[in-house]
């Protein structure tokens, strides 16, 4: 699957989209496909804060358990309850249901320096190997 154009994305298989000052963040399909099935998800409350490149959650499947980072900084204002209550939409879903939270971005600048689609998904497939 190309990786949609209009996010940014880290070298942890993390996308985000900003709209204004908000980012939505979540995983990437790379990132879902090499985890397998996804059986359980830990997200922060809604006012914690998150750091650029720091853990903000977790992230569970049938092979391994891994870290979420977060590509910046920002305040928590929305998590996606639905996947919370069905992690397996991450992996039917990555980029569209399977959103993981909404943030209020400190610097929109951080955004800058991720990769775009094309890069990603070169990077994405040279891990594959």
């Amino acid at each position: 699957m190309k990786s949609p154009g209009n996010r940014r994305y880290t070298k942890t298989h993390e996308w985000i989209s900003l709209d204004g000052d908000v980012a939505t963040i979540g995983v990437t399909d790379f990132a879902q496909s090499e985890l397998g099935d996804i059986t359980y998800l830990e997200l922060p409350e809604v006012g914690d804060p998150i750091a650029a490149d720091q853990a903000f959650g977790i992230i569970e499947s049938v092979k391994a358990a891994n870290d979420i980072f977060s590509p910046v900084d920002g305040e928590v204002l929305e998590r996606n309850e639905e996947v919370l209550a069905a992690p397996e939409t991450i992996n039917a879903s990555p980029f569209d249901e399977a959103w993981l939270v909404r943030v209020r971005v400190g610097d929109s600048q951080q955004i800058d320096a991720l990769m775009e689609s094309d890069e990603y998904d070169a990077f994405a497939k040279s891990a594959a190997h």
